[in-house]
Formats: C-alpha cells, structure tokens, sequence
C-alpha cells in the first residue's frame, strides 16, 4: 500500500488557494489524523502564473486537467472550478476512474446532483460535497452522520452572506437596497453580478443539496419557490423592527407527512430569535428533529479559508477511507440509493405562513373596513395593525399582520386590495416564520 496519499487540485482560485494552505501548513496534524501524508501531487488551472501568495513546486502546476484524470497514482481528486462544464465531465470521468472526488459546486450538485451521485454510487466511488453548503460551517457531516438518527421536520436559516450582508446593512443604516449592493460590490462583498446571490438562487441551490440528504428525496431547482431582496425596502424594515421582528432571506424547507415544501424569500422572524441575531456574512442553519429537537449551526458561509476548510475535511475523510478500502460508507446522499423515493412536493400556493402586509392607502374613510372585508372573505383573520398618523393629501402606511393563513388566499386577496381606487401603489407581501 503506498505510503502516502495523492491529491489532484483542479482549480486554483480563491478556495483552492486555501486549501494548498492548508495542506501545507497543518500536513503534520493531517497526517497523524489519516494515518498517512496527505500530498498534493498535482494543481491544474489555466493560469499558473498568477502569485496566490502561496509557494508550490513548478513541477506540479499544469494547464491541462487531464494530467490529473488520467494520472493512475492520484487517489482523490478536488473539483473548484464551478459552473456546470467542464466540472461536470471531470467529476464523473475522475469518479469512472474510481477517484475519490471533493467538490465544492452547489451549483452543479443543485441542477445535476441526480447524474453525479448515479455515477458515485455505480463506481463505489467516494464523493465529498461539505464545501457546497455553508462555507466552513459542517452541515453536509450534520445531516449525513450526527443527525441521521432523526426524522428532521424542518430546515430553515440563512444560506446566502451576500445577501445577508446587504440586508444587516439596510437595518442598521436604513439606507436601500441599491446603494449598500453598489458599495458591496465596490467593496468584494458581492460579485459583479450579484443576481446569484441577490436573487436568492444561491441560497436555493443549497436548499435542494440539504434536502436531498434530510429527506432522500430528489429535489428539483424549478420546485423551490425563489424570491429575492431587491424589492424590500427601508420602510419595511423600519415597521418590521417596531413590531419586534427583523427581515432576513431564508431558504426553508419542512416535511410532514411525507409532504415537503421548499422556499426561498424574504422572511419576518422575532428579533430575539438566534437566527435574527445573524449579522454580516455569516449563515446559520436552524434544524429542528423529532429526537434532537432545536440545534442551530452558525458560521462563514463563504471565503477563502473557511470554505477550503470544508473541502480539506473531505480529504481527510476520503484518505482514511482508501487507507481501510471502504469506500462509500457513508453515501453520498445520505439514504442508501436504492432506499431513496421521490416525495410530493407542495405548490407555493397551499403552503401556510403568516404574512406581514403593507398598503399604501389615500386619507378616505372606512379603508380598513374595506381592506379587512377582503382579507375576511379570503379566509384571512388579522393579528395585529399599525397605522402612522394620516398626512393629508399623501399615501400613508397601513401595516397588517395575519394570523395562519394559505398562500393562495392571501395572493387573491392583495389582487382584489390593489384594485381599491384608495391604494396608491402595489401592496407588498413578506412572510413570517416564528424561529425559536
């Protein structure tokens, strides 16, 4: 058996420079926690000449990922590249190869995870994904090993920094949306083009990856309802923080009764929950599960070193796992593959929430009475309402919060509210969500 094991890295941008960090300064506690040296043989990216700040032998840079692929003495090949192609045909030539594969791609997993952990699972081939979810914060291992045992009934928090950073910038300076996206990305807090993250499609591809291991269930991006942050504004989040709650963009995904819905959007949550307390760049996961009932995982959810953390806790696992041949102890997605079953997903329409709902209304009489009329003939009961003093001849707030209530109701009744001849512009809809 060889002394050492063999790592090909292809990708050497941000993530992958931090894991060559990693792998060279702390290669002696990876070794005594493997068992054997763990060494980077070989490093493919079409530019290898850029200084990361990082020293590494010439001799193991190429521009050509086939010299990774196709090397036999490579036991286990990183994928950071992203995107869908080529990283997809490497990941599954490198798992036909029998491989082990670590990959960091939500956005490949989320779209074609179904292909990918097929071609693991024919090839008895170990495939490692921690990155892919929540930067450093372990919540691939969580629901894959620590939570196994449990029947977890929902999954809810924070997935996206970018986002995130925008909206705890918005609350505490109560500026809008476009100036703190412009000054984020000026500042490398956001891409060039943020839409990803801003739109909530970042956050919903880890949505579908965490599903799919809590529930063994294939879940389709075109399931997830999606909705971003560009439309919330200042005076939502004014009103929101005098009623006792904070916005922030959730991905939730809940199962009973082998029914399970998934969403992503804007959210009311009490200000004193831990997840409203989630400032920055950071992501909190909140699982809840019938034997180990409330946990919440908090972290970076993004960056350089600790999301190479992630992927060098795949290199470890994956390198203990060739030293003893037992490859896919652990399966990729969690349920064995053959215990997998599709699930019904629910319509957005049927889901139940709480709404928070805002009406710019015109100073005439009986507006309430009207407005509630229509909430009432939709099946909607109100919880509370706040209105600010009347200016005459301006629009004017009206703040409704409902009890329970299903989605489709709701969305009939704001069509009916904006056609009152007394609202002066479309009604906005947030949900809420209690997280204790």
């Amino acid at each position: 058996m060889d002394q050492v094991v063999k790592v090909g890295l292809i990708g050497f941008g941000t993530v992958g420079t931090g894991v060559v960090k990693i792998l060279k300064d702390n290669a002696d506690i990876i070794a005594r926690r493997v068992g054997k040296k763990v060494v980077l043989d070989k490093i493919a990216d079409l530019d290898i000449t850029t200084d990361r700040g990082v020293t590494v032998p010439d001799e193991i840079l190429t521009t050509n990922a086939n010299d990774i692929l196709n090397d036999h003495q490579i036991d286990i090949v990183v994928e950071l590249i992203g995107g869908h192609e080529p990283a997809k045909r490497f990941i599954l030539q490198a798992l036909s190869s029998k491989k082990g594969v670590v990959t960091a791609n939500k956005a490949l997993l989320a779209d074609h995870g179904e292909e990918v952990f097929e071609a693991a699972f024919k090839a008895q081939a170990d495939l490692g994904f921690e990155a892919s979810v929540g930067g450093g914060i372990p919540i691939i291992r969580s629901l894959t090993e620590g939570l196994a045992g449990n029947h977890l009934t929902s999954i809810m928090g924070i997935m996206n920094g970018t986002s995130n950073y925008i909206l705890t910038r918005m609350t505490q300076e109560g500026r809008d949306f476009s100036d703190i996206l412009e000054e984020a990305t000026r500042e490398g807090y956001a891409e060039a083009d943020p839409s990803l993250d801003v739109e909530g499609i970042d956050a919903a591809h880890k949505l579908v990856i965490m599903m799919n291991l809590a529930y063994g269930t294939p879940v389709p991006m075109s399931a997830v309802y999606t909705e971003g942050i560009a439309k919330i504004s200042t005076v939502d989040m004014t009103f929101a923080r005098e009623m006792g709650f904070t916005i922030k963009l959730l991905g939730i995904a809940k199962c009973q009764n082998q029914i399970i819905e998934a969403r992503v959007h804007p959210t009311l949550v009490p200000t004193e929950s831990p997840i409203a307390q989630v400032h920055g760049v950071y992501n909190a996961i909140h699982l809840v599960g019938d034997a180990v009932e409330d946990i919440v995982l908090y972290g970076q959810g993004a960056g350089s070193m600790p999301t190479a953390s992630a992927v060098v806790g795949d290199i470890i696992d994956l390198a203990r796992n060739r030293i003893y041949e037992s490859f896919s102890r652990v399966p990729a997605t969690s349920f064995q593959w053959e215990s997998r079953q599709p699930l019904p997903i629910k319509p957005m329409a049927e889901i139940e929430s709480r709404y928070y709902l805002r009406c710019m209304v015109k100073d005439e009489p009986s507006v309430l009475s009207t407005i509630s009329g229509i909430l009432g003939k939709h099946g909607i009961s109100i919880s509370s309402v706040l209105q600010k003093e009347r200016k005459q001849g301006q629009p004017v707030p009206l703040i409704i919060l409902t009890h329970r209530s299903i989605e489709r109701g709701v969305q009939s009744a704001i069509q009916a509210i904006n056609t009152l001849s007394f609202i002066s512009e479309p009604t906005t809809l947030i949900r809420m969500e209690s997280v204790e």
